[in-house]
């Protein structure tokens, strides 16, 4: 039998053998929000030594607090390590919390304020005064993210939007103080043109643990013969994005969730220093209020992708719904960024056929993912680095979410680990563009831009913040 006639025969039986597989797991699926088994301590394949801080005494509880005012989370999600505050003396009525953190080079401070009806129109005034107010009382921030809200309907950051958003870097305090007064315009600044409205839907407590396909078998049989395709081959198959090619040394590294006021500072200033470039899947209602945020990331060469309106899960929603979902979060976007979104990731994992035509309506490509070490859950950092070093591999895909606290501690150790490899991490567009030319094995794609491999990879942290400090690793 000819080679190429054998390999095509044997392609389409792995192809039939793993439709069959997959059907049968249909039947025995784990349900959503299952958390990961704990990893076994001590074992860190290709990481050695390992010098981590000191765990906290005790994971607090959270706060009693009003529906919304925290991100959803999956459950088995065990309680991130409170951050630390700031007290203001004399203190402000109006200011709710300040907190701050750090990545080990800058530091950011996020102070949340909220303002009856009758005092809304001192909202920029209070903006500038608690700004220039946080900034003294702490000389080490770099900057203080504002965030304020109507009192009266405050639900927090999954609530009503706020009022009035701003980010005031220490270098931009006059310019933003001038603005806070009436004077000229300020960029790093949004205005909420329907304050106090409250979103159509909740964000749901779903995270993006496994890929969950939702439909008839026939639909699951189909699905996965286009997931094996897509592993064997690398690449968009129908519309969809489960692996890049395995033949490169290229890999994405992708964000959901974002942008969030607290972490998004300090992820950009993390991936600025170590020259990475990633794609965040934003959620629509989060880049309208912190616009801004959106905009740095495409300035820094980011991808921006789509991760709907409201972070729903859209196979329950009518079709009519699910592009709604779809198309707000797009045109959110692309009015931010002038640029066409190309890629979406559903929350949760959770597609159907329904929802993957609305998505390729729409023109976007559905985004999988194949490396999720589940930093949302806070398992501890130790057992982040075990979970980041198993599951690198090329033509990968790298799931993290922009809000973990855990992610900004070993993230520079995980991007030096894949340097290490000799595995360049970009985004979403390159990992697609390198697959579809079929770049062979060797070398590091071209993506424009050199990657440094230093002889020594531990890199003293310059400023570590209290209670969360950067985890240093040295590698073989």
């Amino acid at each position: 039998m000819p080679a190429v006639k054998f390999r095509s025969v044997l392609l389409t039986a792995l192809l039939g053998c793993a439709a069959l597989f997959a059907v049968a797991q249909a039947q025995t699926v784990k349900p959503s929000g299952v958390s990961l088994r704990p990893a076994t301590p001590g074992k860190f394949a290709q990481v050695s030594p390992v010098t981590v801080p000191a765990t906290p005494s005790s994971r607090t509880p959270p706060e009693s607090v009003q529906p919304g005012q925290v991100q959803p989370l999956a459950p088995g999600t065990l309680p991130a390590p409170r951050l630390p505050r700031l007290t203001l003396n004399p203190a402000i009525p109006e200011v709710q919390k300040i907190e701050y953190l750090g990545n080990g080079h800058i530091e950011v401070a996020g102070a949340v304020l909220t303002l009856t009806l009758d005092d809304q129109s001192r909202a920029r005034a209070l903006a500038g005064y608690v700004a220039r107010r946080v900034l003294a009382a702490r000389e080490q921030l770099d900057e203080v993210d504002v965030s304020v809200y109507d009192k009266a309907s405050y639900g927090g950051f999954g609530g009503p939007l706020p009022l009035l958003t701003a980010s005031v870097p220490r270098d931009r305090l006059d310019e933003f103080l001038d603005w806070s007064a009436g004077k000229g315009t300020y960029d790093r600044a949004w205005i909420s043109t329907m304050p106090g409205v409250a979103p159509t839907r909740r964000p749901e407590p779903v995270r993006e643990l496994t890929v969950n396909f939702l439909g008839s078998l026939a639909d699951k049989a189909a699905d996965a013969v286009h997931h094996t395709t897509a592993k064997v081959l690398g690449g968009v198959q129908g519309g969809l994005l489960y692996h890049g090619s395995a033949r490169s040394t290229l890999s994405a590294l992708t964000f959901d969730d974002a942008p969030h006021p607290m972490y998004e500072p300090l992820l950009l200033d993390i991936l600025r220093r170590e020259n990475v470039h990633a794609t965040f899947f934003v959620i629509g209602r989060n880049a309208r209020a912190y616009p801004y945020f959106v905009k740095d990331m495409v300035d820094q060469g980011h991808e921006v992708g789509n991760h709907t309106y409201h972070h729903v899960r859209l196979p329950p929603l009518p079709i009519a719904d699910a592009v709604q979902e779809l198309m707000s979060a797009s045109q959110v976007i692309q009015g931010i960024t002038g640029k066409p979104v190309r890629y979406f990731r559903p929350p949760g994992g959770d597609y159907t056929p329904a929802t993957l035509r609305a998505a390729e309506s729409l023109g976007l490509t559905t985004v999988f993912w194949t490396d999720d070490p589940g930093d949302f859950q806070n398992p501890g950092v130790r057992v982040l680095i075990e979970r980041y070093t198993k599951t690198l591999r090329r033509g990968g895909i790298v799931l993290l979410h922009d809000n973990a606290p855990e992610m900004l501690q070993v993230l520079p150790t995980f991007l030096r680990l894949a340097q290490a490899r000799r595995i360049e991490l970009d985004t979403v567009g390159v990992l697609v563009g390198q697959s579809e030319a079929g770049k062979p094995d060797g070398g590091f794609p071209l993506s424009g831009r050199p990657v440094n491999v230093s002889a020594s990879l531990t890199r003293p942290a310059a400023r570590p913040s209290p209670k969360l400090v950067p985890v240093e690793v040295r590698l073989p």
